[in-house]
C-alpha cells in the first residue's frame, strides 16, 4: 500500500518514534506503514491523520 505518511510526518517535524508515541503504536509499525508493508486499520489511519493534522485523502489516498 503506497501512502504519503513519510512526507506528512517529515512536514510535521516528527520522528517515527514521536509519531508512534502520539498514536500509541511502535516505531516499527510506523516504519512498516511508510514502506507499504503494513496495512493499518481505519482507526489507526484516523489517529495518524489527527496527529499530523491531515486528511485521510492527503495521506492514504491511492491513485489507480
Amino acid at each position: 500500500m503506497r501512502n504519503n505518511l513519510k512526507v506528512a510526518r517529515i512536514q510535521a517535524n516528527l520522528t517515527q518514534q514521536q509519531l508512534a508515541e502520539k498514536v500509541g503504536v511502535t516505531r516499527q509499525t510506523i516504519s512498516l506503514i511508510e514502506k507499504g508493508k503494513y496495512n493499518p486499520t481505519l482507526k489507526l489511519c484516523l489517529e495518524i491523520c489527527y496527529a499530523l493534522n491531515k486528511t485521510l485523502d492527503e495521506i492514504f489516498w491511492v491513485e489507480k
